[in-house]
């Protein structure tokens, strides 16, 4: 058990990662993730429809259907908080490699 616990957060950690650097495929998986409860996480519609949103942004066609699929259980409030977050992921994440290039 706790070695499945294990592998599950890596693969959580890992695709978060990826997502970091704008992977639309990790987005996808951390969707999956969070509307399944699989990787250790608890079922989130939020989270899960943010990062379906960000898949789905980066051109992810499976993305587009789960978010819509998601969204139909979620009220008009958690779907402006879930925009809310990608929102601010994409700004958070966009200004990293700013960051970066000038603290050389």
């Amino acid at each position: 058990m706790a070695n499945s616990l294990k592998s599950a957060q890596y693969l959580i950690e890992s695709r978060l990662l990826d997502a970091a650097r704008g992977d639309a495929g990790a987005y996808f998986d951390l969707g999956i993730a969070f509307s399944t409860g699989s990787g250790g996480v608890d079922v989130d519609l939020i989270q899960a429809h943010k990062w379906f949103n960000l898949a789905a942004l980066g051109g992810n066609v499976e993305g587009q259907q789960c978010r819509a699929d998601v969204a139909s259980e979620m009220g008009r409030d958690e779907i402006a908080e879930a925009q809310r977050q990608a929102r601010a992921w994409l700004d958070e994440t966009a200004r990293r490699p700013a960051a970066r290039r000038f603290a050389a």
